[in-house]
């Protein structure tokens, strides 16, 4: 096939030249999206049709039984234990799956949406994923400061019968952990991708500039300067 008719089948299908379904691409400003830059029907500041009472997605909602949700209360496309249909070989959701190329995955290694090299999409104006940034009052913000679904006080989602997240969290044999014991994506032995190449935690890298780096070159969360709010540093130093 020649890329005239290639080119043709994309218009047919309503793609457009950024390689989305048109009527939802910001770029073209697809007759879908609203003045949240978000798709209408699943905006919450529009009401969007698709919204529940408990202001989630509601076919994927617990609360209201989204039809979408297994019997083990995950969105059934991406649970393991139902080999749903997104999950590759590897275990992992497969468009977000470096092994398989996953169509998420940009030229730095990171999710396209999430990346700031890429400018992504859900990149603030403060540099963080604006759902869970506090400046912004993210959406998946909770009442007591902190991501709803880690949050104890919320009884969080991903909080464990041990009190931890759960894909972290060694009793459960979180899916994070590696065959090493430590959090896959910080094992240098696993080539963990938030490793950087200075073998540190790219985040806490002063070298890389990572993003937990303040500007006094401390660890932001217990730098004085920066007024760290590290509680567990504060009575160490007391």
């Amino acid at each position: 096939m020649v890329d005239g008719d290639i080119e043709k089948r994309r218009k047919g299908r309503g793609v457009c030249e950024h390689g989305r379904v048109r009527s939802v691409c910001k770029g073209c400003g697809g007759s879908s999206i609203c003045e949240h830059g978000r798709v209408r029907s699943r905006c919450k500041g529009c009401g969007g049709s698709s919204i529940c009472e408990h202001g989630r997605q509601r076919s994927v909602c617990k609360g209201c039984g989204g039809g979408s949700i297994c019997e083990h209360g995950r969105v059934r496309s991406v649970c393991k234990g139902c080999g749903g249909s997104s999950i590759c070989e590897h275990g992992r959701v497969r468009s977000r799956c470096k092994g398989c190329g996953g169509s998420s995955i940009c030229e730095h290694g990171q999710q396209r949406s999430v990346c700031k090299g890429c400018g992504g999409g859900s990149i603030c104006e403060h540099g963080r994923v604006r759902s869970v940034c506090k400046g912004c009052g993210g959406s998946s913000i909770c009442e007591h400061g902190r991501e709803r679904s880690r949050c104890k006080g919320c009884g969080g989602s991903s909080i464990c019968e041990h009190g931890r997240v759960r894909s972290v969290c060694k009793g459960c044999g979180g899916s994070s952990i590696c065959e090493h014991g430590r959090v896959r994506s910080q094992c240098k032995d696993c080539g963990g991708g938030s490793i950087c190449e200075h073998g540190r935690v790219r985040s806490k890298c002063k070298g890389c500039g990572g993003s937990s780096i303040c500007e006094h070159g401390q660890q932001r969360s217990v730098c004085k300067g920066c007024g760290g709010g590290s509680s567990r540093y504060k009575q160490a130093r007391s």
